[in-house]
């Protein structure tokens, strides 16, 4: 379950649901994390809302990615990832797969960023 654009959209044939599953509502603005049960990880809105800003810089593909878990951060082609949809996308854009590229210095509504704490 996400927030995201749930409705058909009549100048295009995108539609307002992913595959056969059903329509989402299209609230038309970002909800309150934990409108929405969180995921196996506990963790809240991984999908839709806002598109996330990653520290990962933009790469084409995963060729040559760390796998320890860190940010991929060694090209200079000034593009940030953003990842997940938004409220303003359609179902299928909100996937943590789903990936996006833009400069850092755009801000449009459907961006935004997670704030995490670590507990030690």
């Amino acid at each position: 379950m996400a927030n995201y654009r749930g409705t058909d959209n009549p100048t295009s044939r995108i539609k307002g649901n992913y595959s056969q599953g059903p329509k989402g509502i299209y609230k038309k603005e970002t909800t309150d994390v934990g409108t929405f049960p969180p995921n196996a990880f506990g963790l809240y809105d991984m999908h839709g809302n806002l598109w996330e800003w990653c520290q990962d810089t933009w790469h084409r593909n995963y060729n040559g990615a760390p796998t320890d878990g860190s940010a991929w951060i060694g090209n200079d082609n000034g593009y940030r990832m953003l990842r997940g949809g938004s409220w303003l996308d359609t179902p299928e854009y909100c996937r943590s797969a789903r990936r996006i590229n833009r400069s850092p210095g755009i801000r449009l509504e459907k961006f935004g960023f997670r704030a995490i704490t670590v507990l030690v």
